[in-house]
């Protein structure tokens, strides 16, 4: 494993992050810093707690592949969120690429993955991430990485871990203590780091009893210590290594992380060693590393999941966001994410190939979260070129916050049809609520009806509940060739189906269905059934929310003591904002965050569940001196309260947009956000002296693109962005005429 370490490490040196002025950032820390932390006095402490509590998943009555299984085993991944360990902003930022993990059906834990000798051991998970895991019913970890010292591990770290005061672990009361804070659910521990003895294990397996016994936390240990205190990775529980697993009758570890050099022989034997412990083999994760070559990875299957047989033992993955850091595009990431966990037919259901690897729907039953009533999706992946809220575009910033993240089909993709299937997918054009919305697509006739399956529900309907179905219509008066469809707990293989009503207006729709006459029964699958009489060429539905909802939208009451915590003001036209408020006291989804513009309509600038916001971009109109800033509460049902309001005042600076006047002209480059190298032109009203430079948003110069005596008229200059970190730039034309300031995104 030390050389994927090392790998980790290179790209946690070298990770680049958008640094605003005012960007709280996720924590980490060395063992002894940890123990001066407080919440009191960490100013970015409460930008980064989680606000969405675990929820509680099931298998229902479902299951859509006969080899997976619902009681034997499960998956474990440990996957690196962002590119570094440091400089990670805690609420998403502005630019849609991110790696927005989003099959958590399939997932026992998310391990926050990270750390490194230059930065910090212990790393603390965003809280975006711990947001969609919660509410997708998935604990998330942070990491705890002790390196091999080859790769900067010291021992004195791994000694100062575990040093203790009396019978306490003081770094062991800081973990829970912070833990708690920031709201996840338990340690990943990772120690490589040689030089150890004895006593030192020893220590090591003292300081988690000493988690066990004063928190909930769960922990799970990385096959590497072995209990002389060296590093010897087992590939497997065996005498060297049981009791950082289980000591006597009390439980070490929640689960281990095998090694990924294990054999079938080796399995068998752990499994057998955990059982004679006391201890389920399900509880042993065997590795697999997917972090060079993804779903390409050789494996052996059979020895962890034996057709016709028992699970031997569960799975655990290095780095399945591969899917992500490989991939050419935002398109592609989907792409290989549906192929890693669904299987090369793009079908949970049916994950027959001749290749090696099927998919982990092949193995493991889908779980969910729906159990209970109301239940809304808009199909929010947590990223967007722009954000909606109920239809109507109120940003155009590209965005990703992972927080926002809604409960996504369990199923992608089943699709049923006697012909040629519509194709569903996300679509990121379009949306209802949020970036994005579901899209499926094709030509719709007759003989190519198509029964589209996505979530498996287990929650029992009341008379009071209303179906919700958005979809968005090119002209009034369209048929929506939908029927919505669901199955019963006590049935669930027959449906129930209704005809969505036909647009009756351009743009998003929203048909309703009384519920009432199913009160008292469970729901068991929701679907819609694609079908018309008459043939569609080039059919596209476009569906921005389904759910239900419990007798009227629940209106939550509304937010206090909102305050501005930090106003940065970047420029004549740019700033960011740190926000605090009070939380709401109804339960609530999200909280939305506008600024107020002079006609009265509102621009979405950010979103958190949490009750403290970082906004990465506010703008104002150069006549304005103050602007007003509102915070809203969205409810489950995705009611939304009144708002509370308060203010940021701007002054006149100097930086910022000069007036274009005549022939002095400044342009766009000729992409915008700017990836590698671009054009930027420009036009002066004389020869004469003329910079054109380039500013990050702390107001330093990083690059000038041109200086010295410029002739008269128009200019075009080559801008390379290579040694640029992401973010937002300022560039400045600046002559004895005057100047014009721009910004651009980098990625």
């Amino acid at each position: 494993m030390r050389a994927v370490l090392f790998m980790t490490i290179l790209m946690a040196g070298s990770g680049l992050a958008e640094e605003l002025p005012g960007q709280p950032f996720a924590s980490y820390w060395f063992p002894n810093e940890l123990l001066s932390w407080s919440p009191s006095t960490d100013e970015d402490a409460p930008y980064n707690r989680s606000g969405i509590e675990l929820s509680t998943r099931t298998y229902g009555d479902t299951q859509c592949n006969i080899h997976a299984t619902t009681d034997q085993g499960g998956v474990g991944v440990l996957s690196i969120m962002n590119p570094s360990t440091s400089n990670n902003s805690s609420q998403g930022g502005t630019g849609i690429d991110v790696y927005a993990f989003n099959y958590w059906q399939y997932v026992d834990h998310l391990t926050f993955w990270g750390g490194s000798s230059g930065e910090g051991l212990i790393l603390a998970p965003n809280p975006g991430v711990i947001d969609a895991g919660h509410r997708n019913g998935v604990p998330v970890y942070g990491t705890i990485f002790l390196p091999p010292v080859a790769y900067g591990g010291q021992i004195q770290w791994v000694w100062d871990l575990v040093q203790k005061s009396g019978s306490a672990f003081p770094v062991a009361d800081k973990l829970i203590e912070m833990t708690e804070y920031y709201g996840f659910d338990g340690w990943f521990i990772n120690q490589e780091t040689a030089g150890g003895n004895a006593q030192l294990a020893q220590d090591v397996r003292d300081f988690m009893l000493y988690i066990q016994d004063n928190s909930d936390l769960d922990i799970q240990w990385y096959d590497s210590m072995v209990e002389s205190g060296g590093i010897s990775w087992q590939n497997a529980l065996n005498a060297n290594n049981d009791w950082f697993f289980q000591h006597g009758g009390n439980l070490v570890s929640d689960w281990m992380f095998l090694n990924f050099w294990w054999s079938a022989a080796g399995l068998q034997n752990s499994a057998n060693l955990a059982t004679s412990l006391g201890r389920s083999p399900y509880e042993l994760y065997a590795g697999i590393d997917v972090q060079s070559n993804g779903y390409n990875t050789g494996a052996d299957w059979n020895a962890l999941f034996p057709e016709g047989g028992d699970h031997v033992t569960s799975v655990g993955f290095y780095c399945p966001n591969w899917t992500y850091s490989n991939a050419s595009s935002h398109q592609a990431f989907y792409t290989r994410a549906n192929r890693f966990w669904s299987g090369a037919n793009r079908d949970p259901s049916n994950t027959d190939t001749t290749h090696p690897w099927k998919g982990l729907a092949c193995y493991f039953a889908a779980r969910t979260p729906i159990t209970s009533f109301p239940f809304v999706t808009n199909f929010n992946t947590g990223q967007g070129y722009h954000y909606s809220i109920d239809g109507e575009i109120l940003s155009e910033l590209h965005w990703h916050n992972r927080s926002q993240q809604d409960v996504l089909p369990t199923w992608r993709w089943i699709t049923e049809s006697s012909g040629t299937p519509l194709y569903p997918e996300m679509d990121w054009d379009h949306s209802y609520y949020g970036g994005n919305c579901l899209k499926v697509s094709g030509d719709l006739n007759s003989s190519n009806e198509t029964m589209l399956y996505l979530y498996k529900v287990d929650a029992e309907i009341a008379s009071t509940d209303t179906l919700l179905l958005a979809w968005f219509s090119e002209s009034a008066g369209q048929a929506s060739g939908m029927q919505v469809a669901m199955s019963l707990s006590s049935a669930p293989d027959n449906y129930y189906y209704e005809d969505v009503d036909a647009a009756v207006q351009i743009g998003w729709n929203l048909f309703k269905l009384d519920m009432g006459s199913f009160a008292g029964s469970t729901m068991a699958v929701a679907a819609i059934n694609f079908t018309s009489s008459s043939p569609i060429s080039d059919y596209a539905a476009y569906i921005g929310r389904l759910g239900i909802v419990r007798g009227s939208v629940d209106i939550p009451d509304g937010v206090t003591s909102l305050y501005v915590d930090e106003f940065n003001q970047v420029n004549d036209t740019l700033g960011t904002i740190r926000l605090q408020w009070d939380h709401s006291a109804s339960e609530i989804y999200t909280y939305n965050v506008y600024r107020e513009n002079s006609d009265d309509s509102r621009t979405f600038l950010w979103a958190t569940p949490n009750n403290a916001c970082f906004v990465p971009e506010v703008t104002r109109p150069l006549a304005e001196t103050e602007t007003t800033i509102l915070v809203e509460a969205v409810s489950p049902e995705f009611g939304f309260s009144s708002t509370a309001s308060t203010t940021i005042t701007w002054e006149t600076t100097g930086i910022g947009h000069g007036q274009s006047t005549g022939s002095f002209f400044l342009n766009e480059p000729s992409s915008n956000p700017v990836v590698g190298n671009t054009a930027i032109t420009f036009s002066l009203p004389f020869t004469g002296e003329a910079t054109l430079s380039v500013y990050d948003l702390s107001g330093r110069v990083v690059q000038v693109l041109s200086e010295g005596e410029m002739v008269q008229g128009s200019q075009t200059v080559q801008w390379s962005t290579e040694f640029l970190p992401a973010g937002l730039y300022i560039y400045r034309l600046e002559c004895s005429d005057g100047f014009i300031s721009r910004k651009c995104m980098v990625l």
